[in-house]
This record gives structure tokens, C-alpha cells and sequence, in this order.
């Protein structure tokens, strides 16, 4: 299969701080990958890179090529709001906005204009029996989305990147604030969304990464130090630093 998202000879610097150093990784389409290494390794400064969000951080500098689904996403004839309706993006902590559940979803439709507003209750329906919430909100689409839980909410903010159809889910320590028993429901929801999504996720939890993912990338100080079928990479790794981590010896 032809890789989704491609990177060659990657540096990525905050000024003069080299935050990624000569990244070269391939991930392929509708798999989840999962992206793991100790705190300030460049996992958060790499997805971020897939749909070009670093761009908003003042003295960000790039070098090398990025390619998502075969283009190269730093060309100066990259339209940016196109860029990240293909690739969307899910926080850290839920963030729905402060509006009914309707207007979540509709939002980023009538910033793009996207879809007749006749079509927007299929669309609404469709996004959230897609992360498993019409059930629970069917009746209840006109009060305020901080009226729900923390996971009823992280799967809204999921539904609000769906309803744009992307290609690509970029998830960045989605589950860290949420329970464990919420945290294994969208771990479970993944497994569904990837059979017609690309998912990448940044994980400190090795727990996670090993149940939920596919493939694994283990950053270390900026380096891609091993990227491998999952079950493989933890089983037998092939590079001590990785092994040291994964085992508990740092991080």
C-alpha cells in the first residue's frame, strides 16, 4: 500500500532549537500509529507538522519534504484551509466550543461552506453515530456541549473533525484526560474510525500504543530511533534506547 503520509530528511526548529532531527517515516493509510517517547522528545511538534498547525508558532523553521498523499504540503501552492479539511485535528483536552452540540458540528461547514444547510441534519446524524454519541444526543442537540462529560465531549470534538470528511485524523494525547474505562471507549471507537480513516496518536501511555495501534514510532530527543509494526516493536525491539524505554528504564 502507498504510504498517506510521508516524511524525508525532516528538521524541524523553534529559532535556533532543532526540535526534529532528519526524520525519514512513511505511514500508510487506515492504520493507526502511534507515536511514543519521554516528554519533549518532538512527538506533539511532529503530527503537528502532518497538517502545518506548528505554522501559527512564530521563528518556526522546516526543512526536508513532507508529503501527504503524495504532494508535498509545504509548497507554496498549498492551500492550508484545504490542507487541514483533509487532515484534522483532535487536542489534547476536549474543546468543544462554548454552543449546542448543533452548532459543533455545523461550524466549521459554514465557515467552508461545504454542504447545503438542507443536508446539515444527515450530516449531523451520520458524525455522531460515528463516535457512537447520536443515541445519547439525538434529543438533546440544542443544549450547550459543556454540558456533557469529559468523554461525551472529546467524542463531539472527534464528530466536529468527521463532518469535514478528512483522510487523516491526527490525535495528540486524545485520552490523558480521561478516565481509564473512557479512555478504552475511545480507544475502541479508533479501531472502528480506522476502517475508513488514517489515524496518528501521540501517546505517553505505552499500555495504549501497544492495544490500540498498528504501527510505532519511538522518538527520542528529537531522533526517530525505531518505527515497526507494533506487536513487533514491543515484543523484539531491535534498538536498546527503545527497549530502555519501553521496559520503564527512562521516561
Amino acid at each position: 500500500m502507498k504510504p498517506i503520509i510521508e516524511t524525508f530528511h525532516l528538521n524541524f526548529f523553534y529559532g535556533s532549537f532543532q526540535a526534529l532531527i532528519d526524520i525519514n517515516l512513511s505511514i500508510e493509510g487506515e492504520k493507526i500509529t502511534a507515536l511514543i517517547g519521554p516528554s519533549g522528545c518532538g512527538k506533539s511538534t511532529l503530527v503537528r507538522v502532518f497538517n502545518r498547525m506548528n505554522d501559527l508558532i512564530d521563528g518556526v523553521r522546516v526543512e526536508g519534504r513532507i508529503l501527504v498523499q503524495g504532494e508535498n504540503i509545504y509548497s507554496r501552492e498549498t492551500n492550508l484551509i484545504v490542507l487541514r479539511e483533509k487532515v484534522g485535528m483532535v487536542f489534547q483536552r476536549p474543546n468543544p466550543f462554548p454552543l449546542s452540540v448543533r452548532d459543533n458540528l455545523t461550524f466549521g461547514l459554514d465557515i467552508h461552506q461545504r454542504e447545503h444547510k438542507n443536508d446539515y441534519s444527515e450530516i449531523i446524524e451520520q458524525s455522531l453515530k460515528d463516535v457512537l454519541l447520536w443515541n445519547d444526543l439525538k434529543d438533546k442537540l440544542n443544549h450547550s456541549a459543556l454540558n456533557l462529560s469529559l468523554e461525551q465531549q472529546q467524542r463531539l470534538c472527534i464528530a466536529r473533525v468527521l463532518v469535514m470528511k478528512p483522510q487523516i485524523i491526527l490525535m495528540d494525547e486524545p485520552c490523558s484526560a480521561l478516565d481509564p474505562i473512557a479512555t478504552l471507549r475511545i480507544e475502541e471507537l479508533m479501531q472502528e474510525l480506522k476502517k475508513n480513516y488514517t489515524i496518528v496518536i501521540v501517546t505517553h501511555n505505552m499500555q495504549q500504543a501497544a492495544r490500540a495501534s498498528d504501527m510505532t514510532a519511538f522518538l527520542y530527543i528529537g531522533e526517530l530511533v525505531e518505527y515497526g509494526e507494533t506487536k513487533r516493536l514491543f515484543s523484539a525491539p531491535k534498538e536498546k534506547r527503545t527497549e530502555d524505554y519501553i521496559t520503564g528504564r527512562f521516561g
